[in-house]
């Protein structure tokens, strides 16, 4: 499976931006479809995730109630919604697909896609 993040950008704080996540082929609803982020010196750190099939979403708690991860069946994709954006919230974005269930450890994904950048300025 190959998987392509897109939009991100340079955005000032307080603003939104939505990410896609693209596969390659069907998402299987067993799996579990995901975002994290890198900032630099950091570790990749688990932002959200949603099941495939039933549709249930997680989210961290620097997150919570600001982003918003969704899907898209027929067009095999992923998005995130990510509102009132915030400085700390720079990081290159990645999505991921773990076909073992959910997860918040980037270990236990399977797929990743190559990120993008999204920077937020105060």
């Amino acid at each position: 499976v190959q998987l392509q993040a897109s939009g991100g950008g340079l955005v000032q704080a307080g603003t939104s931006l939505r990410l896609s996540c693209a596969a390659s082929r069907r998402t299987f609803s067993s799996h579990v479809m995901g975002w994290f982020r890198q900032a630099p010196g950091k570790d990749r750190e688990f932002v959200s995730a949603i099941r495939w099939g039933s549709g249930r979403t997680y989210y961290a708690d620097s997150v919570k109630g600001r982003f918003t991860i969704s899907r898209d069946n027929a067009k095999n994709t992923m998005y995130l919604q990510m509102n009132s954006l915030k400085p700390e919230d720079t990081a290159v974005y990645y999505c991921a697909t773990d076909t073992g269930g959910y997860s918040e450890s980037p270990d236990t994904y399977d797929y990743w896609g190559q990120g993008t950048q999204v920077t937020v300025s105060s």
